[in-house]
């Protein structure tokens, strides 16, 4: 089951802002609110903001990407970072590397014991896909040794962050990088876990040679999808629709990323659970911020996913900021929004 959160004074303003989404803050925001308010202006914000649902977020798929901990990991070790997140309510965590500049050495059977410990599954990994030197710690260059030490770890999930744009931004190009994430897939497969690709936002540009044609929808059919997963960055996708919602030619292109998971659910077994700010004048359309502090539809994007018939416990959320103004105050924000969503009734 997911742990609650300790009390978070915060989170008041957060339910606040979520209202017009129609966020349900419920008895365990009214817990997480605790000292920050009086009984009744706790009541107050609940009935505002939400319905009595169930918590859209499933029991024990909460976790974290521990790049938005690098800075902590690298000071004070994995040890005192695990023992932070186990008390704001993680049940998951996906490593970026397995020592992020780790303050004193650590081997994998350490790094294992020691997430277990505090109650943490390590759930998934974020490796390069590939690399001119031939020594180098990717997909391409060391898949065994690669795919030996997410074995080790337990790891269910192995995957990569960098997009398939390895031969170039054709449609062939993104055919033939398809092929290596099959093979790359089929290997992982037979060791009992799940390749998988983390988008940003380029993703959903158009194929430099056919701009009728949406590289990721390239992705998504030259895939395996018995071989080949996703781990959509839901931020990133949504940046993906302000940025490319419009062919190079100006013709309309809108798309929208919860349909491809709704479409696809299985290939979905991961998720980045990040935020962001509406901002037009932004390239990417959004400034990032604290999971909750943003205008993506969390209560909606997660419960469209969960309400789909036996996908509840098929999917895990990893919240993630690329650079948190204090990393620790994101992880304890984030999990609080999170567990504080209802479903509308």
């Amino acid at each position: 089951m997911s742990r609650i959160s300790q009390p978070d004074p915060e989170l008041t303003h957060r339910l606040t802002r979520r209202g017009m989404l129609g966020v349900a803050a419920g008895a365990t925001a009214a817990a997480l609110l605790g000292a920050a308010a009086t009984p009744a202006t706790a009541a107050e914000t609940a009935d505002k903001t939400s319905g009595r649902g169930r918590p859209v977020l499933p029991p024990g798929r909460l976790g974290i990407q521990l790049y938005s901990l690098r800075d902590k990991v690298s000071t004070l070790g994995f040890a005192p970072v695990f023992a932070e997140l186990e008390k704001y309510g993680y049940d998951e965590v996906e490593f970026a590397g397995y020592t992020q500049g780790s303050a004193g050495p650590i081997t994998l059977a350490q790094l294992k014991r020691l997430a277990r410990d505090h109650g943490l599954n390590p759930i998934g990994s974020h490796v390069g896909y590939y690399s001119d030197d031939p020594n180098a710690y990717t997909f391409a260059q060391n898949l065994t040794k690669v795919l030996d030490d997410a074995q080790a770890l337990g790891l269910k999930h192995i995957g990569t962050a960098s997009g398939p744009f390895r031969y170039g931004s054709t449609v062939d190009a993104w055919k033939r990088a398809a092929e290596e994430f099959n093979t790359y897939g089929a290997a992982a497969k037979a060791r009992g876990m799940k390749f998988y690709q983390h988008n940003h936002s380029e993703e959903f540009s158009f194929a430099t040679d056919n701009p009728n044609v949406r590289l990721y929808d390239v992705l998504l059919k030259e895939t395996d999808p018995d071989l080949v997963f996703l781990e959509m960055d839901i931020y990133w996708a949504y940046s993906g629709q302000f940025r490319f919602s419009t062919r190079p030619d100006g013709t309309p292109a809108p798309f929208e990323p919860l349909n491809y998971v709704l479409r696809q659910p299985h290939r979905y077994p991961l998720f980045h659970v990040k935020d962001g700010v509406s901002d037009p004048s932004n390239t990417y359309g959004y400034r990032m911020t604290d999971v909750g502090d943003g205008d993506i539809d969390y209560q909606k994007f997660i419960s469209a996913v969960t309400r789909l018939r036996g996908e509840r416990l098929a999917h895990h959320w990893q919240a993630e900021h690329d650079q948190p103004t204090e990393s620790f105050t994101f992880a304890r924000r984030s999990s609080a929004y999170l567990h504080s969503l209802r479903e509308k009734c």
